[in-house]
């Protein structure tokens, strides 16, 4: 009888972990279209036009008083949300841990993003400031969720399952973001065909984003639990939170050589899915519609990507499926070196093989980090693995840059980048995962 009883109790157990793990791939099916449409391609463009069109005869926007070129505007708003988002995640993650509840403060950032998205559709005529506003609480708020959305990694997957669930939720976020843009395509190509302007239908794809984030987030808000946890005294905020983070970390030092490692190669990862369109217009010559294809193609290899490579690590552990990928990594940027111009079947096959690396080799790196975080610490270490993602992602484009001052050649722009996944590799390789999940006192997994 006590044995039946167990048997049922560890049934229900994994019955309620599989319905809480559905519900935590929809958040990514929710927010990733923010992600897709808006910051990759409709409100960049658009943003910069509305701040032409408020632009003095010097082509400067003042907001605040402060002189700004209007083609500036998107990219400085982008920096400064980057900027919030580095002082409120440590505060936040600190929060989540100290008081084991994660969900209000998960559905707060979200519906405080999705809110600021919906709000774009207002975005007309010069209101550029408006555009700003919204955009910096949006990116800010969304890094703050997403690193919520991380820490429940830890306590909803055992390690055993950790690298299929993350992978899952990554292939979920991407094929929201590839259905939205579809959509989106649709409406704005033909949108004298439903009797609208291209900025009225520009301004519906980007508050469509919002909806449907609002609107999926309330499935992961339903199913994900809160876990109480022993109370912590407050370690500070903003900046001291994060200090002290760090300072917990150097009593793990194999988990800041991983965190290191991510650091830099996810630079690398970051900037190529930035610069690969100006790559593609400037260097190669291929206009704005080829160029939104291959974003499309991205979103839906990714997909099976992420899959691909979660299987893979079931046999080869996540370590070896990673530095796989950033070898992977190393070949397509090195075969985009070599990309005719004017050739637009050659630059789908890069932006194929971006997309197959791309979302295994992130979702990869989250459920490994999440096996080197003491317990009980998720949101405040995913804080830390957040801002690394966000808060640092100006190297790969400065190098990107600099190269470019220097030699004039987009080609070898895009080759430096090489140097992010090598030293990355380098980096990761070193790390012995399975005495840093010992030493974060986790259980170390069968194969890693």
């Amino acid at each position: 009888m006590g044995t039946d009883t167990l048997r049922t109790d560890a049934a229900d157990g994994a019955a309620d972990r599989r319905r809480e793990q559905r519900g935590w791939y929809f958040y990514d099916w929710a927010c990733s279209v923010y992600s897709t449409s808006v910051l990759t391609v409709f409100l960049g463009p658009y943003l910069t036009s509305v701040a032409e069109s408020a632009a003095d005869g010097d082509g400067y926007v003042h907001p605040l008083g402060i002189p700004v070129r209007a083609g500036s505007f998107f990219a400085y708003s982008v920096s400064l949300s980057v900027i919030v988002a580095v002082l409120v995640m440590p505060l936040v993650g600190a929060a989540a841990d100290r008081s084991g509840r994660k969900k209000p403060l998960l559905a707060a950032a979200a519906y405080t993003g999705a809110a600021a998205t919906a709000g774009m559709f207002f975005l007309d005529g010069d209101r550029y400031v408006l555009g700003g506003v919204l955009l910096v609480v949006a990116n800010a708020a969304q890094s703050v969720a997403m690193m919520l959305y991380n820490s429940y990694l830890p306590q909803i997957a055992p390690p055993e399952e950790r690298d299929a669930v993350s992978s899952r939720g990554w292939a979920f976020g991407y094929a929201a973001g590839a259905l939205v843009l579809i959509a989106n395509l649709i409406l704005y190509t033909a949108h004298d065909s439903f009797g609208l302007s291209e900025s009225a239908a520009v301004r519906i794809c980007l508050a469509s984003a919002g909806l449907w984030w609002g609107a999926f987030a309330l499935i992961p808000l339903r199913r994900l639990r809160d876990r109480r946890t022993p109370a912590r005294e407050a370690a500070g905020t903003g900046w001291k939170q994060l200090a002290a983070t760090i300072r917990d970390m150097r009593r793990h030092p194999l988990t800041l050589a991983f965190l290191l490692a991510y650091l830099v190669y996810n630079d690398g990862i970051q900037t190529v899915i930035t610069q690969a369109s100006v790559y593609g217009s400037e260097e190669l010559g291929l206009g704005q519609s080829t160029l939104i294809v291959a974003v499309l193609l991205v979103q839906v290899l990714a997909v099976v990507g992420s899959l691909a490579l979660g299987r893979l690590a079931r046999t080869y552990g996540a370590k070896r499926t990673i530095l796989g990928s950033l070898v992977a990594w190393t070949a397509t940027l090195a075969a985009g070196y070599f990309l005719p111009a004017g050739a637009p079947v050659w630059f789908f096959v890069l932006a194929a093989g971006i997309g197959l690396v791309l979302g295994g080799s992130q979702a990869l790196s989250r459920s490994l980090f999440s096996q080197l975080v003491p317990p009980g610490k998720e949101a405040e270490y995913f804080s830390a693995y957040e801002l690394s993602d966000r808060g640092m992602s100006w190297l790969g484009p400065l190098l990107f840059g600099l190269t470019y001052q220097l030699t004039g050649s987009y080609r070898d722009a895009i080759i430096s980048l090489v140097a992010f996944f090598v030293l990355g590799f380098v980096l990761l390789a070193r790390v012995p995962v399975r005495r840093a999940i010992g030493d974060a006192g986790n259980p170390v997994p069968e194969r890693i």
